[in-house]
């Protein structure tokens, strides 16, 4: 005798239904408008991620969390007059920018 949840548990097997994919860490950038300003390599409206590596290369585990509050709360005369604007977490989740800042940090 079949149920309706051994029909579901084929059908997943079948058509492969799965847990959605993990999503690369400049797809989330893009989507919370970070790459607007920001550019692995080059210099854009905002520093070059490779340059926001560099400038905190070393400097312990608390550098992530550091960072994170840095684009919560916005920025401003750390690479220049032009300010960051805060990012809120509608815009970027906690976990998808700790994922992003995580990235960046080994270019």
């Amino acid at each position: 005798m079949k149920t309706p949840l051994s029909g579901a548990l084929l059908a997943c097997l079948v058509f492969g239904a799965t847990a959605p994919a993990h999503a690369e860490p400049q797809d989330l950038m893009n989507k919370a408008g970070c790459l607007a300003c920001h550019h692995k390599e080059k210099k854009l409206v905002g520093p070059a991620l490779s340059t926001v590596a560099a400038r905190y290369k070393g400097q312990g585990p608390d550098v992530a969390t550091a960072l994170m509050q840095k684009v919560r709360t916005g920025s401003k005369g750390v690479y220049g007059p032009i300010p960051m604007p805060p990012s809120a977490p509608d815009k970027i989740s906690d976990a998808d920018l700790k994922t992003a800042i995580d990235w960046i940090l080994t270019l």
